[in-house]
């Protein structure tokens, strides 16, 4: 009889399992199974905010086709921060993103990565929406897929800011959950985006949702194409907050893929 009820438990298991795999499509993916500089026709090299560090007083200069800084190899893209002046700064890294060339509007976004460990890092899958050179942030909207601080060493965040929630106010939504060896270890940090609702998943686990108040843009600017971003900051308002251990660098993260799905 226990053996026939393990069966069954099992059984439907598989078909969950089954179901929910099933119910997405595969409609682009960046697997890096190359070698070289990441491929230009899915990635651009953000740069334009150095003079400013991007809002957030960042220590980094962001290069631009830098094999130093962005570079392929076996099977995994390497995202690296480096110990090096700069244009005034004193860290060098890249800033990879699918805008114009990849853009995206609800679905389930999932990118399997590795963390670079060291106070002062700050590494962040995230999005933006299309429309910011028209509206600016925070009304552009902002997703922040898994975001660490190198001081926090067993916890990554996944945040959304808005015109009304964001961190400037300190009304933005998300949520921090615990990570094991994110440093040494592949993990998969994920969203499933809707007009409803948006969960963000730790390998396949949900640990945070986000539900649409359908109030106004102002609260929910999230239907409308968004482009991805990778990169890997140094400092600044957040991840330079307890200092910057510069015996780290170099450090990286590496992505060993990025994939997208709708719903059937």
């Amino acid at each position: 009889m226990k053996k026939q009820l393990f069966a069954i438990i099992l059984l439907l298991s598989c078909n969950t399992l089954f179901a929910q795999r099933s119910s997405w499509k595969l409609v682009w993916q960046e697997e890096f199974n190359y070698r070289g500089l990441p491929d230009q026709a899915k990635w651009n090299y953000e740069t334009r905010g150095n003079a400013t560090g991007w809002g957030n007083n960042e220590k980094q200069f962001y290069t631009d086709t830098d094999s130093l800084n962005a570079y392929v190899s076996k099977g995994t893209l390497k995202i690296t921060a480096r110990k090096e002046s700069r244009e005034g700064k004193s860290y060098t890294s890249a800033r990879l993103s699918t805008a114009g060339k990849a853009e995206f509007k609800y679905g389930k976004i999932e990118v399997r990565a590795k963390l670079p460990a060291g106070k002062g890092t700050w590494p962040a899958i995230w999005m933006l929406g299309n429309d910011i050179g028209k509206t600016g942030w925070p009304t552009c909207g902002e997703i922040d897929i898994m975001e660490h601080v190198g001081y926090d060493k067993d916890s990554i965040h996944g945040t959304i800011h808005t015109q009304a929630y964001n961190h400037t106010k300190g009304t933005q939504k998300g949520k921090s959950v615990y990570i094991s060896r994110p440093y040494d270890k592949f993990h998969v940090y994920a969203i499933e985006w809707t007009g409803e609702k948006m969960d963000f998943l730790l390998d396949g686990k949900k640990y945070y949702t986000v539900v649409n108040e359908h109030l106004s843009t102002n609260e929910w600017p999230f239907d409308k194409p968004y482009y991805l971003i990778l990169n890997v900051a140094v400092g600044g308002n957040w991840g330079g907050k307890y200092g910057i251990d510069d015996s780290v660098f170099p450090v990286a993260m590496e992505v060993d893929y990025v994939r997208v799905y709708e719903k059937k």
